[in-house]
């Protein structure tokens, strides 16, 4: 799973292209790494059509088992996911701009960023949890699409269409779980730098 993205877009940016309340988050972009805060969009839970831009940590409490943040959610058959899956105000959108992986042989590695052209912004769908301290996010993942895979064989981020937005932040379970699929290849780019 990725480690690194960037949300290069102010607060207000963001709010407008998920139709959602910004409030006074004072994001002015940057990059996000575990551990590190980020907007997330939120919703109303119910019928999702309030939606807020709201600081949360990236990375969940672990299982009982483990003993490191939750960065990445794989198996959302797991009951430790279906229990929050289940529950719509506790999905997020993380907006990204851009989304990074390494590949190469050991000496040669290089640093690959895939967008979506077609969206400035555009959406990993996300699940929240309460931390210790702050409430945080992880990012759902699925099976990696052909692009993606050629650099990294192994998941990439669940990547929502918009008209999927409204289903991951207030539809029912089982309708949110189908959207985790890969993002199609050819509406994908990537490079060895962020896009600007």
């Amino acid at each position: 799973m990725t480690s690194l993205y960037r949300l290069d877009a102010a607060a207000g940016t963001i709010a407008a292209a998920f139709d959602a309340e910004a409030g006074d988050d004072p994001w002015t972009g940057d990059y996000v790494a575990p551990g590190r805060p980020a907007p997330v969009i939120v919703s109303d839970g119910r019928s999702g059509s309030r939606r807020f831009l709201r600081p949360r940590l990236w990375g969940v409490p672990p299982p009982p088992q483990g003993d490191r943040p939750v960065t990445a959610v794989r198996n959302l058959e797991s009951p430790f996911w279906i229990g929050t899956l289940r529950h719509a105000e506790l999905r997020c959108l993380v907006p990204v701009t851009a989304f990074s992986y390494w590949s190469g042989a050991a000496g040669a590695r290089r640093q690959h960023w895939f967008s979506v052209p077609s969206q400035r912004v555009f959406a990993f769908a996300g699940i929240l949890r309460q931390g210790e301290d702050w409430p945080c996010f992880a990012i759902v993942t699925t099976e990696p699409n052909r692009l993606v895979a050629h650099h990294q064989p192994k998941v990439m981020p669940v990547i929502l269409h918009p008209g999927d937005h409204a289903t991951w932040l207030g539809g029912e379970w089982r309708a949110a779980v189908a959207l985790a699929t890969p993002f199609p290849s050819q509406s994908m780019a990537v490079g060895e730098a962020p896009p600007v």
